[in-house]
């Protein structure tokens, strides 16, 4: 549906009460009873009651003088124009039918130094075909993808998992909802000097054949920052969600090895997942929710930016729960007869609470997680 005009908008008042009131729109999901967020996009009450109030009287136009300015929507980059581009080399042609397993392709950077980037924004090129895409930066010497050729589309004969762990890390993603990457001044995420963009590409064929030739732009801190921005995250790959199950728990951990900050978080979960939640359990033994999604939408895939971030000492644990309704009543279930594992695809379960962390630039990431015990037999 259209909003540009009054005329496009008026037929849509009685859905406009609806969703208003409950809440389906806009997409906001946390539970105010645990953090606060700087894009809380979520109505006031006396933003829904005008709303409401406006449907109910006749949703008549008003006068046309006390309208506010046309809104000039941005065309091309939402970071602004980015200091440079990469772009995938050749079209992908994703065809009407069947399942595209994730294609991966390397954008070799040739940077002769290392570079902080301070804005960055994945934008796909067809967006009726690209269901998300991550881009990674995958360091100088790396074997993660290594049997990948630059601009060439690569499918890893087996699962390589969300990252390649110390040596990829996650830079931007697009999916609905998402938003670029912009940094406050003085924070930035590193891509080392020659290392490469990797961008994981998920597509989903509609019934029309079609290309995508997607693209990330970059803009550059003026200075070195202070701190460097990491995404971690805790991820549970192992889990089985039996048939039918209505109110399945899976379980994840992360313990950090040094003191950050958490800036941001986002959980994410497939078609049956029903609801997330991220804790930290401090070395003190004290326990605090930091992001609780009581209704989770894979239809949104939103992320919640700290109104304040908040220190996380080192020792402690980020610990996130997550329930899966595999269940008949779940009507966005694909299957409630199948057990559920992980997998890439929509009809396929994930389990991931990726988190934004700040930390001082001149640290080691490996520093960030403790090193393993070795156990009396080793």
């Amino acid at each position: 549906m259209s909003f540009l005009s009054y005329e496009e908008t008026r037929p849509w008042a009685k859905a406009i009460r609806e969703a208003v009131l409950l809440k389906r729109m806009p997409p906001w999901y946390a539970d105010p009873q645990h953090g606060k967020f700087s894009n809380d996009r979520s109505l006031s009450r006396a933003e829904i009651d005008t709303l409401v109030a406006w449907a109910d009287s006749g949703a008549r136009a008003g006068d046309a003088k006390d309208a506010p300015q046309p809104v000039e929507f941005l065309t091309g980059w939402n970071i602004g124009k980015p200091d440079t581009e990469f772009e995938m080399p050749t079209e992908f042609e994703v065809p009407a039918s069947g399942t595209i397993e994730y294609q991966y392709i390397v954008l070799p950077t040739n940077f002769s130094e290392d570079r902080w980037v301070q804005k960055v924004e994945v934008r796909p090129g067809n967006r009726e075909l690209v269901h998300h895409i991550v881009a990674f930066v995958r360091t100088k010497g790396s074997k993660w993808m290594q049997d990948a050729k630059p601009g060439v589309p690569f499918v890893p004969k087996k699962r390589e998992g969300g990252g390649g762990g110390l040596n990829a890390e996650f830079l931007v993603g697009f999916a609905p909802g998402s938003m670029p990457e912009v940094l406050e001044p003085g924070r930035a995420k590193l891509i080392p000097a020659g290392a490469d963009i990797v961008l994981q590409m998920h597509y989903t064929a509609n019934g029309k054949a079609g290309t995508d030739r997607s693209k990330i732009g970059l803009i550059f801190a003026k200075e070195p920052p202070a701190e460097r921005v990491l995404t971690v995250a805790v991820v549970n790959d192992k889990f089985k969600i039996p048939p039918g199950a209505p109110n399945h728990p899976v379980d994840a951990e992360l313990e950090l090895g040094a003191d950050v900050t958490l800036l941001a978080m986002l959980p994410h979960m497939h078609l049956r997942g029903k609801d997330f939640e991220l804790r930290a359990l401090y070395p003190t033994g004290e326990k605090q929710t930091l992001l609780r999604v009581p209704k989770y939408s894979f239809s949104w895939q939103l992320s919640y930016y700290l109104q304040e971030p908040l220190l996380i000492p080192k020792g402690t644990r980020l610990q996130g729960t997550a329930h899966f309704d595999n269940s008949v009543n779940n009507p966005n279930n694909p299957d409630a007869t199948k057990e559920v594992r992980w997998g890439d695809q929509s009809w396929e379960e994930m389990m991931i609470g990726f988190m934004d962390v700040a930390f001082d630039a001149k640290m080691e990431v490996k520093k960030l997680f403790p090193e393993k015990k070795k156990s009396s037999g080793d």
